[in-house]
């Protein structure tokens, strides 16, 4: 764990409140919409394999990063795509344009959970 983050978890620093985290989630529901104006879907959980592609381009770093992962924990063609749409989620509700390396990180690690519990 980066040491900023321990920070974070070891601080005092108050939690986000309840209202602070309706407006992020309002904001990534209206950014979502804007995303998917021109197609007959609302939200990332809808893509389609083909929106996925479309929606979710990442950078070298995180291609790597996916491919290992990939390659690593045996994942699925089907897990490809929930990751990299959990991935844009996570990165709608950081305001973030593109998919980095800290959102898809966030999705593996859900992923692996996931995998965990529901076998």
């Amino acid at each position: 764990m980066p040491a900023a983050k321990y920070q974070e978890l070891a601080g005092n620093l108050p939690a986000e409140s309840s209202a602070q985290i309706k407006e992020r989630i309002d904001k990534a529901r209206t950014i979502q919409k804007e995303r998917f104006k021109e197609e007959s879907i609302f939200y990332n959980a809808q893509m389609s394999h083909k929106q996925v592609r479309k929606f979710c381009v990442l950078g070298k770093e995180e291609s790597e990063l996916l491919k290992m992962a990939m390659t690593e924990l045996n994942f699925s063609a089907r897990a490809y795509d929930k990751i990299l749409k959990v991935s844009r989620t996570i990165a709608d509700l950081a305001g973030s344009f593109d998919i980095r390396q800290e959102h898809l990180s966030e999705a593996i690690q859900y992923r692996s959970l996931d995998r965990n519990f529901c076998i």
